[in-house]
């Protein structure tokens, strides 16, 4: 009777461990997928690279930045313009289609060339349904370019970054640099980074813009802006290495 009782009480622990596992998976967000954008092709293994391999939804990192890797120091290689990654071959209109794995509801889209916006869909503060899919006009545009995919999110102030080569029209001059008819943009919606920097030595504070070179101090230490962005409460300098370095 008493080994009866045992089993029992084995057999009646074995389901809660079924239901606890899942709750320590990764968290999941979005990326471009068609044309694989570099965070696809890590994933798809057509360029070897490291943690964007296993998470290329996770280029996350604060709104206002431009780059491939958000605030992901471990998605660094993103950035490198060397990796060997492909370009798509495209006419002046490019269709990109964006896998989520979580729906975060949003607040819109941006597409940037040379730090100019091509593109502007906005996302009615709703979450993404399948398939989400932006046609970009290219025109002006030739030869290889990068371009910047944005995800902004809506309640939270962190968006997704995905970088997709190109190569427009088999050119290979880059065009100057240009700005996109007013038309194609929100009169009143920007997410360019501010041009302001704190003064030098200030204190470090959350939802402040800082420019690339602001000086802070932060428990005692001095840190250097990496890039600029906006801070948010869980970005202070020493957990994020890929906004600030100590000096």
């Amino acid at each position: 009777m008493k080994l009866t009782r045992k089993a029992a009480l084995v057999m009646a622990a074995v389901p809660a461990i079924v239901f606890i596992t899942p709750v320590g998976s990764a968290s999941a967000h979005g990326y471009v997928s068609s044309p694989p954008s570099r965070s696809a092709q890590c994933a798809q293994k057509t360029v070897p690279c490291g943690a964007p391999t296993y998470e290329p939804q996770s280029a996350e990192g604060p709104k206002g930045l431009m780059n491939c890797n958000g605030a992901r120091g471990d998605f660094d290689e993103l950035n490198d313009d060397n990796k060997g990654w492909k370009a798509t071959s495209t006419g002046t209109s490019l269709t990109v289609s964006w896998t989520f794995t979580a729906r975060h509801k949003t607040r819109d889209y941006e597409y940037y060339i040379n730090g100019s916006r091509v593109a502007y869909v906005n996302g009615n503060n709703a979450a993404p349904v399948d398939p989400v899919r932006h046609t970009l006009n290219l025109n002006g545009f030739s030869g290889r370019q990068k371009i910047f995919a944005i995800w902004n999110i809506a309640d939270t102030g962190a968006a997704f970054y995905s970088c997709i080569d190109v190569n427009v029209g088999g050119g290979t001059t880059p065009p100057p640099t240009t700005t996109p008819p007013t038309t194609t943009q929100p009169p009143t919606t920007t997410t360019a980074p501010p041009t302001t920097q704190p003064p030098a030595g200030g204190t470090w504070a959350p939802n402040t813009a800082y420019a690339t070179g602001a000086q802070v101090t932060y428990g005692g230490s001095t840190y250097r802006c990496r890039q600029p962005h906006t801070s948010l409460v869980g970005w202070e300098p020493p957990n994020a290495a890929a906004l600030w370095e100590k000096i």
